[in-house]
């Protein structure tokens, strides 16, 4: 499971794995059921490697939190996303201390935690994944 290749689809729970492209729709499975289903190009779609978390210096890439996330619970599922806003800001704070919480609110913390778990939960490595390595143009 490539993590450049898993998407989350606004209204739909869960996250996705793009199988496929055809010429009107992207074929994606899901994490939790392996079900298969086409997304067509009306449905927003956000590809986890383009999201990033607010912190005080920079915008922190989503791969790196849960990098983070992996090392704080030694690669087990972090707590429930279901536990309470202090619990999770709490748990968050943990893992990113400079984290902006003016701009990132608990639902956001909530869905991160959430996709976190499902991840692991599907095998993913944090370990292993290499961050996307920044194209240089040589003159």
């Amino acid at each position: 499971m490539e993590f450049s290749k898993i998407i989350s689809i606004t209204g739909k729970p869960g996250l996705y794995q793009v199988v496929s492209q055809s010429k009107n729709a992207i074929i994606v499975s899901s994490l939790t059921d392996n079900k298969r289903i086409a997304v067509n190009a009306t449905q927003n779609v956000s590809l986890l490697e383009n999201i990033a978390i607010y912190t005080f210096e920079e915008d922190l890439p989503l791969l790196d939190v849960f990098k983070a996330m992996y090392a704080k619970t030694e690669g087990k599922e972090a707590i429930s996303h279901k536990e309470s806003g202090k619990k999770l800001e709490a748990f968050f704070a943990e893992v990113l201390p400079n984290y902006d919480d003016e701009r990132v609110y608990t639902s956001n913390i909530k869905k991160v935690i959430q996709w976190f778990n499902l991840l692991v939960k599907s095998g993913m490595d944090f370990s292993k994944i290499e961050a996307p390595k920044e194209e240089t143009t040589e003159e």
